[in-house]
Order: C-alpha cells, then structure tokens, then sequence
C-alpha cells in the first residue's frame, strides 16, 4: 500500500508541470501563436527560480519562513519566464517571423544561456544548482507532529511541495478565464478568425501578446515544479518536457480540463520510468544489459503512439501560426 501511495503521489507531483506548460501552451495558440519555446522557457523559469532558492538559503531565510521563500521563487519562475517569452511574441507579432522557427531558436538558446551564467555564478564546471530541502511541505508545516511510514502520510506529505496547490488554483482559474469571462471570448476569437475579431473592435496584437506572455508565465512556473519533481538539481535541463507538455496540449484538444486528465495519464508513464526498479509488479527484464534506459523510453513511446491515434481528432485553433496582418481580409 505504501508503494501505492507513492506512485500516487509522484504522478501527482510530476503532472503539475506538464499540467501548467500544457496550459501555457492552449492560451499562446488559442490567441494565434504556436509556442514551440515552452521547453526553453521552463529552463529560463527554473534557473532564476533556482538561483532564488539558493540565495534565500544562504541568508537564512528559507529556514525561517520556507514556504514564503518558495512562494517568491515561482513568482520569480513566473515572471522569468514571461519575461522570456516577449522575445517569441515580438518576433512572431510584430516582425512576423515564422513561430516555429522562432521557438526553436529560443529552445536552443535557452540551455546555453543556462550554462554560462551558472558557470559565472557558481563557477565553471559547477553546472548543477541544488535545491534546498526545506521546500518540501512536511507535517511540521502545520504544526502537526511528525507521523509514521503510514499510507495517507506518504500519499499526502511525502511529495508535498506549494507547487501543488498553485497548480490547483491555476488550472481553476484557467478554466474560468477562457470559457467564463470576455477576456476568454476574445483570445479564442483572435485564435479562430483575427480578422472578424478585429472587425469588432479587438485589438489581435494585444491579445496575442496577452496570450504569449500568459503561456510564458505558465512555463516559468511549470520550469522550477519540474526541478522540484525531479530532486537532484536543476542542471540547465528540463528532460524535453517542455515537447511532452505540447504532446499533452494537443493529446487534451486544447482544452483545461482534457489537459489536466492527459498530464496525469503521461506522469504515470513518467514515474513508471523513473522508478521502475522499485515498482515491483513491472517486469524485470534481466536479460537486457541497460533496462532502465528502456524504461526512461517509455513516456515518449507512449506519447508518439498516444498521438498516432488521437492526431485526427484534434482541431486546433484555426488560425493559430499565421501571422496576422491588419491589412487583409
């Protein structure tokens, strides 16, 4: 039961990041931009968050107050990551320039930039930035004393870190944005038909860049929960899970809460390959020489074949990856 209760709590822990680029993601191209940059972004996201994390530790103020230290951290990942993303914006609003290639060419920007300012930092070769222990949210955090190896303590305190409800009140309100306010109507429709939603009165640019920088400030955050899913480190690397969260996005049609059921599907095959050895109902396969390689294949395997099947049912924003001229009809 125990081992239930951790993989239960992993796969909860690792699909609040592709739950929160996913979401990133569905608002860039519901207002017309393909974001192919969400893996860069998260790595951006992540390694200010890092940094934070560390200097907080350093003066102390992470150990007196955790929880609020963490809290600026994913600001910081937020924001960074919104930051981040005016470089796509700007090229594909206002140059309007290709979206793929222009994601692309953050994506490889984004390790590099990584790795020399954590050299410059921390000084060359120290290419990982650890993360403190004290992030995590333990029974302490309550006031409550410190329980046994039980099951509901390893389902809800084990892996408990403030991402996890952040996550929660983002994919709420996401959900409440797009389908419930104008703001909503009016990215959808620059996403569908820019040209009828300029015809009455909608500034496409605006939204555009509304929609771009919401997906950046999703991917930031998505960034450092990643890091925190992952536990050793953040070493100018996000696994490709930025590309898995685009997979996601398209596998939940571009909607919150289809989203949401395909990150935790994906996360099981995640966690799946990140701990199959201690899983003990999974095959051991001790014929094979490097096995956990295979295993570590999994989720992208399960992704190609996930999308083989469900590629013709998705309807994607009509008018997403075209850039928008206010002169034509």
């Amino acid at each position: 039961m125990i081992i239930l209760a951790n993989i239960i709590s992993l796969t909860i822990v690792f699909a609040v990041p592709l739950m929160l680029v996913a979401l990133g993601g569905m608002y860039s191209e519901h207002s017309g931009v393909i974001n192919i940059a969400l893996e860069g972004i998260m790595v951006i996201g992540a390694l200010c968050a890092c940094f934070v994390l560390n200097a907080f530790d350093k003066s102390g103020m992470g150990k007196v107050h955790p929880q609020l230290a963490m809290l600026i951290a994913i600001l910081v990942a937020g924001v960074s990551g919104m930051a981040f993303s005016v470089l796509l914006a700007f090229a594909a609003i206002n140059l309007k320039a290709d979206q793929t290639i222009g994601g692309t060419a953050l994506n490889i920007f984004a390790p590099s930039f990584a790795v020399v300012l954590t050299w410059a930092i921390q000084g060359q070769g120290q290419t990982t930035i650890q993360i403190p222990s004290w992030i995590r949210i333990t029974q302490e955090t309550f006031g409550l004393e410190k329980g046994g190896n039980t099951f509901f303590n390893a389902l809800i305190f084990k892996y408990f870190y403030l991402t996890t409800p952040i996550a929660v009140i983002l994919f709420i309100a996401a959900w409440m944005l797009l389908y419930k306010t104008r703001f909503g109507l009016r990215l959808r429709a620059c996403g569908e038909h820019p040209q009828a939603a300029d015809s009455v009165g909608i500034n496409v640019y605006k939204m555009r860049y509304a929609g771009v920088l919401i997906s950046g400030f999703l991917g930031g955050i998505g960034g450092i929960a990643y890091t925190i899913a992952v536990g050793s480190g953040f070493a100018s690397s996000v696994g490709g899970y930025g590309f898995l969260a685009l997979a996601v996005m398209i596998f939940g049609n571009w909607k919150p809460v289809p989203i949401l059921g395909s990150a935790v599907f994906f996360a099981l095959f995640k966690v799946i390959a990140a701990y199959n050895s201690s899983i003990p109902f999974l095959p051991k396969l001790d014929n094979i020489k490097d096995k956990s390689s295979l295993y570590q294949m999994l989720p992208y395997i399960v992704t190609m074949i996930v999308l083989i099947f469900t590629s013709k049912k998705s309807k994607a924003p009509k008018a997403e990856g075209i850039p928008y001229d206010k002169g034509s009809r």
